[in-house]
């Protein structure tokens, strides 16, 4: 008898909006530490539970923090960039997450 696919919730795909990789969330890495751009209104529990569902790793602390969007111009006008809310997740020991690969 076949094992039953795991199932995640559609939910969780869009709390996790991509990966953040900077030479400073690398850096992180090192400190068993992720960091993912996320959804304006997520919530840590949210953050917590998606990453947790969608990568199969125990997550031991949510940090979050909001980049405010910069003014810009374009050819004289100006414009303002979105904000963006960021989450560095903590993982267990012994855990990790490649996030080269995606979500398999």
């Amino acid at each position: 008898m076949a094992k039953p696919a795991k199932t995640v919730d559609v939910r969780h795909y869009d709390v996790i909006v991509a990966p953040h990789i900077t030479e400073k969330a690398t850096l992180l890495s090192e400190q068993n530490a992720v960091v993912f751009k996320v959804s304006n209104n997520a919530t840590k529990p949210q953050i917590k539970a998606a990453v947790e569902a969608l990568f199969d790793v125990k997550v031991t602390g949510v940090n979050t923090l909001v980049q405010k969007g910069k003014t810009k111009k374009w050819k004289g006008t100006p414009y303002t960039k979105s904000d963006v809310k960021k989450a560095i997740v903590t993982l267990a020991d012994g855990q990790s997450i490649d996030v080269t690969t995606g979500i398999s």
